[in-house]
């Protein structure tokens, strides 16, 4: 456990005004996506059009890590270049997903408690020889009436986060734990709330019981927003007191920063939300962004499989993550998105 590099990689993952690209999708969820714009889910198409996402000149300067999938982390530019060495060369982290997807949580129906914790340590040994330095696992926590999340789900999932963070630990990766609360539902921004303390604090006392340091560790946060289906929809602002007083109330001080997931929200909306949030005095620790949809969504429209498109498509990725690299400092105006990509 090198806690000199583990805190140098966590200091970097949120430097002022870069975020974390999520580019872990599996070829399931890639397909999904593929498939919205016409193009066949190859492992050539794959490669292609995360090292469009890549190589966009400057993108660097918004950028301070991509967690990658394990067939991306294996994968090379089109010059032969292993991604992990190209974006080292660049001055961006590799990361690397190391979950194996939510599964169905035994005697609680309609919930999930993410797997892969078997054989990780050896896993994560290799991840570190091919250059990843930080790791992503993914907690999925499903709000439904008043009686969903379960204790169980909430501690079943903040034990495996708090497991797997020791791991990186030992292996000398910056784990990020993601337990995000889901936007499905009809649920009120209240109760959103409610859930969100609940499973911050038992993911925050887990990690405590395995010894799991909150200063090499990073979060990903869910906002506290409104049900999708939830006819009052909470505005911009009260998203922002409500994620940020369940923060203050839950995550140590010492922990580098926390960066935010999109969740599903637009791409415009997951920006104004992170830039309310930003613009906030006092706050303990830097808020940044680790989107997937949220940065690739005009990226992947634009591209549509073509190699005529890519620089079109490179513009576009390059715009969103400066309107999200200013949404980070408090410096985002919805005027600013004019000036498209």
């Amino acid at each position: 456990m090198d806690t000199a590099l583990l805190s140098k990689t966590a200091a970097a993952m949120v430097a002022k005004g870069k975020g974390i690209l999520a580019a872990d999708e599996s070829a399931g969820t890639c397909e999904t996506r593929f498939k919205s714009v016409g193009v066949e889910c190859t492992e050539e198409n794959r490669r292609a059009y995360r090292g469009l996402l890549f190589t966009t000149p400057g993108i660097e300067q918004h950028l301070s890590g991509v967690i990658l999938f394990d067939e991306t982390l294996r994968q090379k530019t089109s010059d032969g270049v292993p991604f992990a060495e190209y974006l080292k060369k660049k001055g961006v982290i590799p990361g690397i997903k190391v979950d194996a997807a939510a599964k169905n949580l035994p005697l609680s129906p309609g919930e999930k408690v993410t797997e892969g914790l078997d054989g990780l340590p050896r896993r994560l040994e290799e991840y570190f020889k091919l250059g990843a330095r930080f790791a992503k696992w993914r907690a999925v926590i499903t709000i439904s009436g008043g009686d969903i999340p379960t204790h169980t789900c909430i501690y079943a999932n903040a034990h495996a986060l708090a497991r797997y963070a020791a791991a990186c630990h030992e292996a000398s990766i910056v784990p990020i734990i993601e337990p995000e609360v889901l936007l499905d539902g009809d649920h009120t921004a209240e109760r959103s709330e409610e859930v969100h303390e609940a499973t911050l604090r038992a993911c925050y006392a887990a990690l405590a019981a395995y010894n799991a340091a909150p200063e090499y560790t990073i979060l990903k946060s869910s906002m506290v927003v409104s049900g999708k289906s939830c006819p009052k929809q909470a505005g911009v602002e009260e998203v922002a007191e409500r994620t940020v007083r369940v923060l203050k109330r839950t995550v140590p001080a010492a922990q580098p920063g926390i960066v935010f997931l999109s969740g599903g929200q637009s791409d415009e909306s997951a920006t104004a939300h992170l830039n309310a949030m930003a613009s906030m005095k006092g706050l303990p620790w830097p808020l940044t962004l680790s989107y997937s949809r949220a940065l690739q969504n005009p990226a992947l429209r634009t591209w549509k499989g073509q190699a005529g498109n890519a620089a079109a498509a490179q513009k576009a990725f390059l715009h969103r993550a400066h309107m999200n690299s200013l949404a980070a400092q408090g410096k985002w105006r919805a005027e600013l998105e004019k000036q498209a990509a």
